[in-house]
């Protein structure tokens, strides 16, 4: 088998919730040992789960972040079995090491001093209180690679501010621009760009300090600043407003550049794979005129579309609320599929929405090997998105996440060298462990 891109490469994650646990679950894909490290006595909300120990109730009151348990069945260990954990922390090994004492912090430094990289998000009062500074860890280890990324970075008067992916959309303007209603923007729903985006920065991030270091032999600080690295993604509004003083508002769907919407379909039959009373949707953008001309000759070029109200490209602007219409009455008589295949087969640009389901069923995703499948301890079987690309000379792998603690006789007798006995004290004292104290 093909040697990985990252292999002897070791990597160190304290991190939280989505943004940065991304980054770890891409660099074990690309080949690195990421070693988690966790805590027994903080349990890490959102992490591993809303609670330590829902009832199957609490679980399924809570929605879908909140119920995501195989079977809606929380267990007697949920924090083993909760799916944003399985999902966004695969591909790495935990262990358990008491952060707060000085041996926990002590044995930290031996396990730094053996790594390359060390990557984390949490507000930098966390980091620094427990004295896992850029320049305390730096002398244990010269070469090591640090990624910071808290939600504003580590300087400014935002610096200890604490936040969450949609925190950081709302500071950024992301929010301003995407609602649907211009009187009311409580139903914006909670679809964290920034966490995915921050994730992919960091990996870079990582790649880049790693590349200095193998030219200079030493390592470097990243001070990432979750809030910043999700403007560039916002440009066209923030140069739209320095150009022209305009401050963007919401767009909805639609696009100042094109006809762009997403359009009601037919639902389609009730099976056991679509259940009866689902929506159906599809994107479309119409851009130019030739697509404007292939969009016809899809829906058999009615008399409306030879009006004058949509004879170019800026007539069709001004009058897009008619045209949503027009277009609607079409799109609400088919099924999703068939329109994108309609469409696309005339060259215009149209996309089925589709939800978790669709997705892994979706037979280009399959032939390309998209979805994975996995066999975890505690949740059994099942499909998990795959990695994000496909490298010709070095596939990428993907295994389960780690339960808590289920690699620390690895890490503790295997890389950091300490012996049965010192490790059966560790164990009574606190330091590891498989279950949450207190709880």
């Amino acid at each position: 088998m093909a040697k990985l891109p990252l292999e002897g490469i070791r990597v160190l994650d304290i991190t939280m919730v989505w943004a940065l646990p991304w980054t770890g679950a891409m660099l074990g894909e690309l080949g690195a040992e990421v070693i988690r490290v966790e805590q027994l006595q903080r349990y890490p909300r959102l992490t591993r789960g809303i609670f330590p120990k829902p009832t199957r109730e609490i679980a399924e009151m809570l929605g879908t972040i909140g119920s995501g348990f195989p079977d809606g069945e929380p267990g007697e260990r949920p924090w083993d079995r909760f799916a944003m954990f399985n999902g966004i922390q695969r591909s790495k090994l935990s262990c358990t090491m008491d952060l707060e004492r000085p041996e926990g912090i002590e044995l930290f430094k031996r396990l730094v001093k053996v790594s390359d990289g060390f990557i984390e998000n949490n507000a930098p009062e966390v980091m620094d209180k427990l004295g896992l500074t850029w320049e305390a860890l730096s002398e244990v280890n010269p070469r090591l690679v640090y990624v910071r990324a808290p939600g504003y970075g580590l300087s400014g008067p935002y610096r200890n501010y604490s936040g969450l992916g949609m925190i950081f959309e709302s500071v950024a303007g992301h929010s301003w621009t995407w609602w649907y209603d211009n009187d009311d923007m409580s139903g914006i729903l909670p679809c964290f760009h920034a966490d995915a985006a921050a994730g992919a920065s960091a990996l870079f991030a990582l790649m880049m300090g790693l590349h200095h270091r193998e030219k200079t032999g030493r390592g470097q600080l990243v001070d990432l600043g979750q809030c910043e690295n999700f403007l560039p993604h916002l440009g066209e509004a923030f140069m739209d407003y320095t150009m022209n003083g305009r401050i963007r508002g919401t767009m909805c769907n639609r696009h100042p550049t094109a006809v762009q919407g997403v359009y009601l379909c037919k639902g389609a039959k009730p099976s056991l794979e679509t259940p009866p009373g689902e929506d159906h949707w599809v994107a479309i953008t119409i851009q130019t005129d030739e697509e404007w001309e292939g969009f016809c000759r899809a829906i058999g070029n009615p008399d409306w579309t030879k009006e004058k109200r949509f004879s170019d490209f800026l007539s069709r602007l001004k009058n897009q609320d008619d045209l949503d219409k027009l277009i609607e009455e079409w799109t609400s008589q088919r099924d999703k599929y068939e329109v994108m295949h309609t469409l696309q087969r005339e060259g215009v640009p149209a996309g089925a929405v589709l939800n978790s389901r669709d997705a892994f069923n979706d037979p280009h995703l399959k032939e390309r090997g998209w979805p994975v499948e996995l066999t975890h301890r505690e949740c059994g079987t099942h499909m998990y998105p795959g990695p994000v690309w496909h490298m010709s000379k070095t596939p990428s792998r993907v295994f389960q996440a780690p339960c808590l603690g289920e690699h620390n006789e690895y890490v503790y007798k295997k890389v950091l060298g300490v012996s049965d006995e010192e490790y059966e004290r560790l164990v009574k004292e606190g330091h590891i462990g498989d279950t949450y104290i207190g709880i």
